[in-house]
């Protein structure tokens, strides 16, 4: 049964002309380019960056609309740009990555200036209430259970894959849930609590564990799904899924799982998601999360600025930092007890998720805008480089008391 399209992101208007703000942008653009070892090709055959021959090359399409986007919309427009095709790359997340690499570090006077200049505020709108969470949640994960199919492996699983020698991306997702199952823990009995379902495909791995299974999701898509894998694994009798928020979960579980759901909180909302774990964790237990994780500074930075990525595939999303995630539990009794890095992995789990989209032949069909395929091949070249360059990182935490 084909799900329907619930919202598409709306085709992208010509930027109005701006020439004296397009000029000054384009200063500012051509400064930041020179230092990074790229190319930057314009339509008259101008080339700057330092790049070798072999280096990722950016092609200029349209250069006035270009620089009128960024001077309009800021760096948001850097994106909206890419998806108008008014510029392209053969390798975008090989481009992307030196760029990324360049914002752990102090901006130099020109871009600081702009990025101030240009930032846009978060709306209200995309706070994560608990109405706000469940529209979030619908404008990213009810997009389609068969368009996330296309590029995901065969579990539908949507998070960083744990790669050995020899892995494809299904092993390597089976062996990252196997791992942080054991680091929360998880075995014949144990009475287990997942914030955030999926497709289902963690909480059927600890349900033939034969644990008695608690899984919450407020995506009505996703749980259509998962119901009838649970079914048709087996384990319906011990795996219940709830269309409940975090703050509406009740009883004590022996450990809690959840995996690259805390990037979808909202940093207002980090203490009540600790705080739940921490009323709902029985004596005894076990938390394990995976998050997605940026430099301090950074998320300070932006942590009120409305991105390219809030905008058009995460509202309401925040990437924590380390140190913030300690500052959160603080009011709790919960505190970091291990820690394992995955950085890595994620870099080639986008690349393959990457190359399976762009292999994927029907997405026309599904019925999005236009420009829907290049806003999801730049959203997954964009994250790929974020974790090549270092600009993010992600762990498997384990909460104790």
């Amino acid at each position: 049964m084909t799900t329907t399209v619930t919202e598409a992101p709306a085709l992208l208007a010509e930027p109005p002309e701006a020439p004296v703000r397009a000029w000054l942008v384009e200063r500012v653009f051509r400064e930041a380019m020179r230092s990074l070892p790229v190319r930057v090709a314009y339509p008259g055959g101008e080339r700057i960056g330092r790049g070798g021959p072999d280096s990722p090359v950016m092609r200029i399409v349209r250069p006035a609309a270009f620089f009128s986007r960024l001077a309009v919309v800021g760096p948001v427009g850097f994106g909206e740009a890419y998806m108008a095709g008014d510029w392209t790359s053969t390798d975008p997340a090989g481009l992307l990555t030196p760029v990324a690499a360049r914002l752990t570090r102090p901006a130099r006077r020109p871009v600081s200036a702009f990025r101030r200049w240009a930032d846009q505020s978060s709306p209200d709108a995309e706070r994560n209430s608990l109405e706000g969470a469940r529209s979030n949640i619908r404008r990213h994960y009810d997009l389609s259970n068969e368009f996330f199919a296309l590029f995901l492996d065969p579990s539908m699983t949507y998070s960083c894959a744990l790669f050995e020698p020899g892995d494809d991306l299904h092993a390597a997702q089976i062996r990252k849930i196997d791992r942080i199952l054991d680091l929360a823990g998880v075995g014949p009995g144990t009475r287990m609590l997942e914030i955030g379902t999926g497709w289902g495909a963690l909480a059927v791995r600890a349900g033939l564990r034969g644990a008695e299974v608690t899984t919450l999701t407020i995506s009505a898509n996703q749980r259509d799904l998962a119901l009838g894998r649970i079914a048709e694994a087996g384990v319906a009798d011990r795996v219940s899924v709830l269309p409940h928020d975090y703050r509406e979960a009740e009883g004590k579980y022996d450990a809690i799982v959840s995996v690259e759901m805390l990037e979808a909180v909202g940093a207002e909302y980090w203490p009540a998601y600790f705080a739940a774990l921490d009323r709902l964790l029985a004596p005894g237990g076990r938390v394990a999360i995976q998050t997605i994780t940026m430099p301090h500074d950074r998320m300070l930075a932006t942590k009120d600025v409305h991105t390219w990525i809030q905008k058009y595939v995460f509202p309401g999303g925040q990437i924590p930092s380390l140190l913030a995630l300690e500052e959160a539990l603080r009011p709790t009794s919960l505190r970091v007890g291990g820690r394992h890095r995955m950085s890595d992995h994620y870099a080639r789990t986008l690349s393959l998720w990457r190359s399976r989209f762009l292999a994927a032949d029907d997405i026309a069909s599904f019925g999005f805008a236009p420009d829907f395929p290049r806003l999801w091949e730049f959203y997954l070249a964009y994250s790929e480089a974020g974790f090549r360059s270092g600009y993010l990182d992600l762990w498997q935490l384990r909460l104790t008391r």
